[in-house]
């Protein structure tokens, strides 16, 4: 689950909650954290759902694909998102009994945030402490961290706070990060089809100087994840051949 925004002519900018279901396949790959070549999980045969609105509805949406899927016959599943707490809220209402797991880029994102404000934007020890701790990040110490940068923004009043936050991301996401384990059980630990589709709606929805109606908006959505999920022509067959109103 991810989000992207649209302009929409009298509310400006709006967000657009994309998801997308996809099996996980073994396939051998290279692994980027080892340099050796391993069967990790990838996402295959994808299809998406959005929605312009609320998470609520956009939840139920997601629910629903997902039951055309077949994700109530999986043996397994799991859930890939970033930090945002509504979607966590979803997976709790729809998908609280899969493995859940925070993005490892988006962690990775907030690593480099917390190196910055210690050592300053770019420097080497910046660099140096981001790499110590992505590899505690990926071996699972998310908490460890956390713990790091609460003791760290008592010494750095000046960025107190923001350190703090990504403390707080930290902490309140640690049972989502143990990396290691998800990739040697064969899980997803990227976002990478979601973020992919998400540039693809938003590259048909934010063009330069695209401004929608809420309504033209809502129809033309379904359509572009019909495409995405290479699923048009049955959408167009079966609202083809509906009964007249």
């Amino acid at each position: 689950m991810d989000g992207i925004l649209i302009y929409i002519r009298g509310e400006e900018w709006k967000e657009v909650k994309v998801g997308c279901l996809f099996d996980v396949v073994w396939l051998p790959s290279l692994d980027p954290q080892t340099g050796e070549w391993n069967e990790l999980g990838h996402a295959r045969h994808n299809s998406y759902t959005s929605h312009l609105g609320g998470p609520e509805e956009f939840g139920r949406k997601l629910c629903s694909e997902a039951q055309r899927r077949h994700w109530t016959q999986a043996w397994e599943t799991q859930v890939v998102g970033d930090g945002a707490a509504w979607i966590w809220n979803q997976v709790q209402e729809y998908f609280y009994d899969s493995h859940q797991v925070v993005d490892w880029f988006h962690g990775k994102e907030h690593l480099a945030r917390a190196a910055n404000l210690l050592h300053g934007e770019g420097t080497p020890a910046a660099k140096r402490w981001l790499k110590e701790q992505e590899t505690v990040l990926f071996q699972g110490h998310a908490e460890r961290i956390a713990q790091t940068l609460t003791e760290a923004a008592a010494e750095h009043g000046e960025v107190k706070e923001s350190l703090l936050t990504e403390a707080g991301y930290f902490e309140n996401n640690k049972r989502r990060m143990n990396y290691l384990e998800m990739r040697e059980e064969g899980w997803v630990i990227g976002s990478g089809m979601v973020e992919s589709g998400g540039k693809q709606f938003k590259s048909r929805f934010t063009g330069a100087g695209m401004r929608w109606s809420r309504a033209g908006a809502e129809r033309l959505l379904p359509i572009r994840g019909a495409i995405l999920s290479k699923r048009f022509h049955e959408r167009w067959r079966a609202a083809y051949n509906s009964p007249k109103n």
